[in-house]
């Protein structure tokens, strides 16, 4: 994993992020994070295909869903999804693939994003868009919210 030398806080939040197993069970890294920006990534394989040997939209989506919230989050404040949408622009071949988010922009509450994905190769496969709740609460104070600890599941929402 290659992470930002300038932001040693990102490590701790990388770690928080490894948390996420569904993330995991699909081959979901987070390869750099920083304030605002985010790349992941996965190689697709034959259980990322549908019925047509291209790569399951619902998995690209988990991927670019990942680097959504990875940059959202890189700024230390907990960060949840409001609105997503998601543009398939061809057919994902196996392989690696990369999701890119940069932040568009960013008030005390609310930050959008946008994503591309693409093959290894830097073909682009699909482009998400993102909104972001900032709820105002340190990342590292937010616990998991599966717990009950810091931040209720109640309370994300």
């Amino acid at each position: 994993m290659i992470l930002m030398e300038q932001e040693p806080q990102t490590q701790a939040f990388k770690a928080y992020f490894d948390q996420d197993l569904f993330a995991a069970q699909c081959g979901i890294s987070i390869v750099e994070m920083r304030s605002g920006y985010a790349r992941t990534q996965m190689v697709a394989e034959d259980r990322h295909l549908n019925s047509f040997g291209a790569v399951h939209g619902g998995a690209l989506f988990t991927l670019a869903d990942m680097a959504f919230a990875a940059a959202a989050n890189a700024h230390g404040t907990l960060a949840v999804g409001l609105n997503c949408t998601m543009s398939y622009t061809k057919a994902a071949p196996k392989g690696l693939l990369i999701a890119e988010a940069v932040e568009d922009s960013l008030s005390p509450r609310i930050a959008t994003y946008l994503i591309h994905i693409k093959t290894g190769t830097g073909v682009q496969v699909a482009t998400f868009q993102g909104m972001a709740y900032r709820k105002g609460i340190a990342l590292e104070k937010a616990g998991r919210l599966d717990t009950g600890t810091d931040t209720p599941a109640s309370e994300a929402r």
